[in-house]
């Protein structure tokens, strides 16, 4: 079962990918952006927000749910579900340190 992490994006905990599933869910992550490409390629005038409404998603957000039991509706959302894009644990109040390198926790007042 995927680790539940405080997501700032998001502002909840979210269920994230360890390795293992990410391995699994990049490709797809890495088609559809591809395809977003293709598309904005082909109709010159269309701005990144329509491309995204247009581009067939290539099976992320299933997969996503298959995987971690949630169910996001934002594609790119996942891009930053991540488990080993956070750091530890903040001895404070629990949240995860923005990055693995972080030295203080972005979430607390001091």
């Amino acid at each position: 079962m995927p680790k539940l992490l405080y997501c700032r994006r998001c502002r909840q905990d979210i269920p994230m990918l360890d390795e293992g599933e990410w391995e699994d869910i990049h490709p797809l992550l890495t088609r559809w952006v591809e395809d977003v490409m293709e598309y904005r390629g082909r109709h010159r005038d269309v701005d990144l927000q329509e491309a995204w409404r247009h581009v067939h998603d290539p099976g992320v957000l299933q997969r996503y749910f298959e995987l971690t039991g949630f169910r996001e509706t934002n594609i790119n959302a996942i891009w930053h579900h991540r488990a080993s894009y956070f750091g530890p644990p903040c001895p404070s109040c629990g949240k995860p340190y923005r990055t693995p390198m972080a030295r203080f926790c972005a979430e607390c007042p001091d």
